[in-house]
This record gives structure tokens, C-alpha cells and sequence, in this order.
């Protein structure tokens, strides 16, 4: 039987690679297969659109140093959750812990679900709800995996990435040898005709506004990055490979991005990928056939898989910290010592993002309506998470900083700012998924609204304080 301690605490049990496996694993999902037509559509040539991934890699580089200075001198299985308790006190953190919950954990678990369902469909369909029925699984599967303990589920975890990494280099390799053999955009007939037409479609005259447009998908895309500060606690000699584990996993994302859009590129040309609906497929297909259809369709399933199971083991994470701090919540905050991980919380968290699977069934818009739908409460804690390095700097200018970020403040305020520009693109830049009428985006907003009531409700229960926050 299992012994669960109420007491019990995170033990440093993750190496540096198992670690950079679950962080690329949550990066690299189903938005390089889907963001690139998006991005080629507003960028004025493929010069531009390959700077545009560029940047969003700088960017999320940015925003790593920032995270690895928090999560060194504030290491906690609580990640983001632990520095917003300690900068802004316990009614941030506590809305925080219930958008993560409701909205931005659960929410992304089910839209990946999506993905994994729509695409293992296109190889096994299980009848007309066979996308909701491979999600549910995917859900069960996942959290069984991860409920056994924190090996099972890390081990998992580096399986998976590696077939995901491998997908992209399949991509990276298709797109060489359509250029080698002259096929799609690389064949003669096309290049010249390219030429003679330029600017191609999809690359029309430069524009601040398009280019910032584009760079809302490649965030898109890059997001994720941050839920490597929810194992700050368990890493293994994490005063020096967490800014290994953060800055390195970043870079190989971005190379990796960058190769496979140079392959959508010498395959479908700037004009083929912005008129294109699934870009990796139309690759596929150029460069093997009928048979690219099924590789796509299984390549992108695992990239899914792969990001469900690490959204899972972070996002608990975060619910374990919650149970601590809210005797509400304590149930959440038990760990299960002979297991290495919070077993109440992974139960919880997928349990809620069924629910989340459901309602996305119901609308109709499945993956879309999930997007829509947390976007824009992520980015306003993103936001705020980013403001805590100033507060704290300032608040706590004596507490050890094994890492300190370069270059501050100037690095810290870009990232803020880049922050603040998607939590905005988030609500202006929606489609027409609704509940009960109202736009997606805006119920995310109205749960965290929600969290604002229980907050009240709660205000007069015991709360804990994470040990040495000042207050």
C-alpha cells in the first residue's frame, strides 16, 4: 500500500536529461504542424518568416533566464504558483492555482487530447466520436501512467520526446530530399514561375502589424517552456542544470523549428504554406506519397501524446503546492513518499480536463475552443510572473541568487512586454467558438472571474504560508 505523506516533500530525483525531455516535450505539440501556414500568411518572404522563428526563440530565451533566476533562488514544486504566493501574496497565488486548475493546465491537456484523437483517427477510426473517444483515452492512459510515480511517468516522458524529435527530423528529411529531387516548390518549373511572379502569394509588402500577427502563432508555438520551473524541486543539482536544462531545451526547439520550416519551405514555397491547411502533411505527400498521410497523421498523434504526459506531470505540480498553502484544498497536498508524486492532484487534474473534453465536443470546436479559451488567462499570469522578478529583486534584495539574469533590467522588461502584446492578441484576435453565447476567450476570462468569488469564500479559512515569504 502506498504511503502517503502529508508531510512529505519533492526529493531531487530528475537528471538533466530526463528533465530536457519533458521540457521540449511540452514545447514541441501540435503547433509546429499547424502554425507555419498561419505565420507564412503574414510574412512578407520566407527571409521573414524564418526571422519571425528566430525571434520567438530569442524571446522564450528571454523569458527562460528570467524563470531560471526565480526557480534557483526560490526552488518549489510550485513553480510559478510559489513566486506569485511570495511576490503578490496569497489571493494571487490562490487565483492562480484555480486558473491553472480550470483553465490553463486542464485546459491545454484537453486541446492536445484533440489533437491526439483527430490525428490517431486519420489511422484507426473508432466510429463518428472516435476523436473524443482516442482524447478520453489519451487522458486515462496518461494519468494512470503518471499516478504509479514520478519514474514511470519520466521514463515515459523521454520515450516520447524521442519519437517526437524524431517526427521533426522526418519533416527536416522530407524537405531535403524534395529539393534533391526536384519536387513541389523545388522543381524548376516552379522556382521559375515563383520568380517570375514574385512577390508570391503570402508575401506581400512588409507590415509592422502582419509581422506582429505572425509572431502571435510562433509564441504560440514556443509556449510551455515555463512548466520547467515546476520541477525546480526535483532536479538534481539545479543551481547549475537548471539554466542548462531551460536555455538548452530552448535552443534545440528553435533549431528544430527553423529546420522544419526551411523543409515546409523547399517542399510548398512561402505561397504553397500560407494556402496550405496542414503543412507537414502537404510535405509528406510530396516526398513519399499516400504513405506521408499515415506518417504525419502517427508523427503528430505522438507529438500530442508526448505533450499531454508532461502538461500532466508539471501541472500537478502546481496543485500539490495549492493543497499546502489552502486547508480547502488539502487533499491536494498529500504526496505519496514511496510513489514521488502527488497522487490526489494528478486524480483531480484529470478528472477536470474530461470534463474540458466534453465541453469541447459540445461547441463543436474541440482543439479551437480550448485555444480561445486559454489563451488569454495564460498570458496574464505569464505577465505577472514576469513582474514578481522585479518585486522580489526588491523586496528580497538578500536572498541567495545562485543565477541572476543578464543584462537586468532591460531582458526582464522585454519579456514583460512580450507578455503583455500576447495577453492582448489573445483577446483580439478570436474566433467564433461560444458557451451559452459568449465568446471562448472571454469565459476563460469569466472562470477566473469565478476563482475571484471562492476567493472570497475562502478568505476567511486557514491559509499556510510558504516557508520564509515575507508578507
Amino acid at each position: 500500500m502506498s504511503q502517503v505523506d502529508t508531510q512529505g516533500a519533492p526529493r531531487q530525483t530528475l537528471g538533466m536529461v530526463e528533465a530536457i525531455a519533458i521540457v521540449v516535450g511540452i514545447v514541441i505539440g501540435a503547433g509546429i504542424f499547424k502554425a507555419p501556414s498561419l505565420v507564412a500568411m503574414n510574412s512578407a518572404s520566407e527571409g521573414w518568416l524564418m526571422a519571425a522563428w528566430i525571434l520567438g526563440g530569442v524571446i522564450s530565451i528571454i523569458g527562460a533566464l528570467c524563470y531560471c533566476e526565480l526557480a534557483t533562488a526560490y526552488p518549489s514544486a510550485g513553480g510559478d504558483y510559489h513566486f506569485l504566493h511570495r511576490a503578490f501574496g496569497r489571493q494571487v497565488s490562490f487565483l492562480f492555482a484555480w486558473c491553472r486548475f480550470s483553465v490553463i493546465t486542464t485546459g491545454s491537456i484537453a486541446l492536445l487530447a484533440f489533437v491526439f484523437g483527430d490525428y490517431m483517427t486519420q489511422v484507426v477510426s473508432l466510429g463518428p466520436y472516435s476523436s473524443a473517444i482516442w482524447g478520453v483515452a489519451s487522458v486515462l492512459l496518461l494519468t494512470w501512467l503518471n499516478v504509479r510515480g514520478v519514474k514511470q511517468g519520466a521514463a515515459t516522458q523521454v520515450l516520447l520526446t524521442g519519437f517526437e524529435v524524431a517526427g521533426l527530423v522526418l519533416v527536416f528529411v522530407a524537405g531535403v530530399y524534395a529539393a534533391w529531387a526536384g519536387l513541389g516548390a523545388s522543381a524548376p518549373e516552379a522556382v521559375a514561375a515563383a520568380k517570375a511572379a514574385a512577390p508570391a502569394a503570402g508575401g506581400s509588402a512588409f507590415s509592422l502589424g502582419a509581422f506582429g500577427f505572425a509572431m502571435v502563432f510562433v509564441l504560440l508555438t514556443f509556449g510551455g517552456w515555463n512548466e520547467g520551473a515546476y520541477i525546480s524541486a526535483e532536479l538534481r543539482d539545479r543551481e547549475r542544470n537548471m539554466v542548462r536544462v531551460m536555455v538548452g531545451s530552448l535552443v534545440l526547439v528553435t533549431l528544430l523549428y527553423l529546420a522544419a520550416n526551411w523543409a515546409y519551405l523547399a517542399a510548398l514555397g512561402l505561397g504553397g504554406m500560407s494556402k496550405s491547411q496542414a503543412v507537414a502533411a502537404d510535405l509528406l505527400r510530396i516526398s513519399f506519397g499516400k504513405t506521408g498521410e499515415v506518417l504525419i497523421s502517427l508523427m503528430v498523434a505522438i507529438s500530442a501524446l508526448t505533450s499531454i504526459n508532461a502538461t500532466m506531470m508539471v501541472g500537478a505540480r502546481s496543485n500539490f503546492a495549492a493543497g499546502r498553502d489552502w486547508e480547502a484544498l488539502g487533499k491536494l497536498g498529500e504526496w505519496v513518499e514511496d510513489r514521488g508524486t502527488p497522487v490526489n492532484a494528478l486524480l483531480a487534474q484529470g478528472a477536470f480536463a474530461l470534463l474540458l473534453i466534453g465541453l469541447g465536443w459540445a461547441t463543436g470546436g474541440g482543439f479551437s475552443t480550448m485555444v480561445e479559451f486559454t489563451a488569454p488567462v495564460f498570458w496574464l499570469f505569464f505577465l505577472l510572473a514576469g513582474v514578481s522578478l522585479f518585486v522580489l529583486r526588491a523586496r528580497e534584495p538578500n536572498t541567495p541568487r545562485p543565477f541572476k539574469v543578464p543584462f537586468y533590467p532591460i531582458l526582464p522588461i522585454i519579456f514583460c512586454a512580450a507578455c503583455a502584446y500576447m495577453l492582448q492578441s489573445s483577446l483580439g484576435y478570436v474566433g467564433g467558438n461560444t458557451f451559452l453565447g459568449f465568446n471562448a476567450a472571454w469565459v476563460g476570462v469569466g472562470v477566473l472571474g469565478i476563482g475571484a468569488v471562492l476567493m472570497v469564500m475562502l478568505g476567511g479559512l486557514k491559509g499556510n504560508q510558504p516557508a520564509g515569504t515575507k508578507r
